[in-house]
């Protein structure tokens, strides 16, 4: 192990390496390595053509994280798997001056061990149907995971192939193929004399440990960032990447380099353990967001979701990010236990972060690797998924993670949303029915539209296939789809094909004017017609 400055280590990086990026949204990239990277090309114009690959979203939707990746000429292919809070590398694909490539995050995770270990590549039904499935389809909506016109070329011309459609056991399966890692980029805390790497200030360990093998076993580099070097550790389990592993280290000097997150600058919360449910319950009554002077649109979805958690009383459960993000606050304060929440970063138990912390959670029970929270996840370990939506049709297929076309469009990406959408034994959406103005009064048990919004949420057909709402229905998972005046599910119709299934109503509203007629697309009625729990239109502390 050697140590070296930010600009040393950014000199390493070759032309067309192939570097893999650790990080979790505002969390464990290494901002003094990648700030000087891309210093160094802007200075010099190099290291050019570089593939960056990287499974969770890293950036501030500005120029921190993998956005320093996101120059032309310097980058060539990006394989991420989450890209909103990257948007330059967003506006590079868009541009059509790179490669770009969105894979689930879970998969990629685990590609970092296959890597490792020597092996193929990773064989999963994770992607199937969806736009990273690459069969060709007569409705154009499986890409391979190529969110370009750039990356489709490169397909089509057999220059890149980054998961395959196969038959295995009289199965379809997608295969995603193992690939050389020149160079890993990874943030830790503290280095010990022989390279031994600690997380003992890091809120979660990411992929650090399989990033670090992969690189290693590729005949690569891996550089890791930290705040200092010590003689020695001195807790044991605290070291999660042994130095056999670790070829540089660079001491980051600005401590803006190095928050815990890039909304935090340290928060002992989120590696200090569980300490009882008294002392649980005085961390989120502290964390609480302050009661809304007026019940609005989010708010009642929040709470609506919070029924569907008790009525199913599931033990494990995952919940995204934004609007999902306060549902288990919710839950508590109206009165409901005995389930834990989950985070993809790694966190199990505690009350998740939001915004630029994400990934992280307060007072958590344990915390594993990512590629091992996603072992757990596919494997159906997650009793009930909470997620939000951006678009959804009337076949019950959602999309979160591409809208627009040309410069314009907006690649969020998929992040762990398929991983999880597509493992979890109950999925529930959540949004609101109609974008861009909206305005909702919610008295006495009741809910008024005060002003429509202006854009329709329910389409003809999503415009970027991330949940595939009958292939899932037909594993027998049930979706539920939650918005602030109306409930739907994925219901069998007369031929026992499942679609979108209007099943509750918010109590005011009316069906064809406030409903019906605010989806750009006809939608099934169910005979039994329910009206949506008043408590849910009723301000105040709602319990259960």
């Amino acid at each position: 192990m050697k140590v070296i400055t930010a600009q040393q280590a950014a000199g390493l990086v070759q032309d067309r390496w192939t570097v893999a990026s650790a990080g979790f949204v505002g969390a464990g990239h290494a901002e003094a390595v990648t700030e000087a990277l891309e210093q160094r090309f802007l200075q010099t114009g190099l290291p050019r053509d570089l593939t960056l690959v990287y499974s969770a979203g890293q950036g501030d939707r500005g120029a921190r994280g993998v956005n320093h990746f996101g120059n032309a000429g310097m980058t060539g292919v990006i394989v991420g798997g989450h890209w909103r809070s990257a948007t330059r590398l967003a506006t590079l694909a868009m541009a059509e001056q790179c490669e770009g490539y969105n894979l689930p995050q879970g998969v990629l995770t685990h590609l970092y061990r296959a890597i490792a270990g020597g092996k193929p590549g990773v064989l999963t039904k994770i992607g199937l149907h969806t736009f990273v499935d690459p069969r060709t389809a007569q409705d154009g909506r499986y890409h391979g995971g190529a969110v370009n016109e750039r990356a489709r070329a490169a397909q089509r011309e057999g220059r890149a192939n980054w998961v395959e459609a196969v038959d295995f056991r009289g199965e379809e399966f997608l295969f995603y193929p193992s690939f050389p890692i020149h160079c890993a980029l990874i943030r830790c805390t503290a280095a010990d004399t022989r390279g031994n790497l600690s997380t003992h200030r890091e809120a979660f360990h990411h992929e650090l440990l399989a990033m670090a093998q992969a690189a290693h076993n590729s005949g690569g580099i891996v550089i890791a960032q930290v705040e200092q070097v010590v003689d020695h550790h001195e807790n044991l389990q605290a070291i999660h990447v042994p130095g056999i592993l670790v070829d540089y280290v660079v001491v980051s000097e600005d401590p803006a380099h190095h928050q815990m997150t890039f909304a935090e600058t340290f928060n002992a919360a989120y590696v200090t353990p569980w300490q009882g449910e008294a002392a649980s319950a005085r961390e989120e009554a502290a964390h609480a967001p302050a009661p809304a002077a007026v019940l609005d649109a989010r708010t009642i979805v929040q709470r609506r979701a919070v029924m569907e958690l008790a009525a199913r009383g599931p033990r494990v459960v995952n919940l995204g990010v934004g609007m999902p993000a306060a549902v288990g606050m919710l839950a508590h304060e109206a009165g409901l236990g005995g389930f834990t929440l989950t985070v993809e970063a790694g966190p199990i138990g505690g009350t998740p972060a939001d915004g630029l912390s994400f990934g992280a959670s307060a007072y958590p029970e344990a915390v594993v690797d990512q590629p091992a929270q996603f072992d757990f996840y596919e494997g159906g370990g997650i009793d009930l998924a909470i997620l939000g939506l951006a678009e959804l049709d009337g076949h019950g297929n959602v999309n979160v993670s591409k809208f627009g076309a040309g410069e314009a469009a907006l690649i969020a990406g998929v992040g762990g949303f398929i991983n999880i959408t597509q493992s979890a034994k109950a999925v529930v959406f959540m949004g609101t029915l109609t974008a861009g103005g909206l305005e909702v009064r919610a008295e006495d048990g009741q809910l008024r539209i005060v002003r429509e919004g202006a854009v329709k949420k329910i389409v003809s057909e999503v415009s970027h296939l991330s949940f595939n709402g009958p292939y899932v229905a037909s594993l027998g998972v049930p979706v539920v789809y939650i918005t602030e005046r109306a409930v739907f599910e994925m219901r069998p119709d007369a031929s026992g094909e499942a679609r979108l299934t209007l099943i509750e109503i918010a109590p005011g509203v009316d069906l064809q004017r406030d409903v019906l007629d605010q989806c750009a697309t006809p939608v099934a009625v169910a005979a039994d017609l329910r009206t949506m729990d008043e408590r849910l239109f009723r301000p105040g502390t709602m319990r259960l």
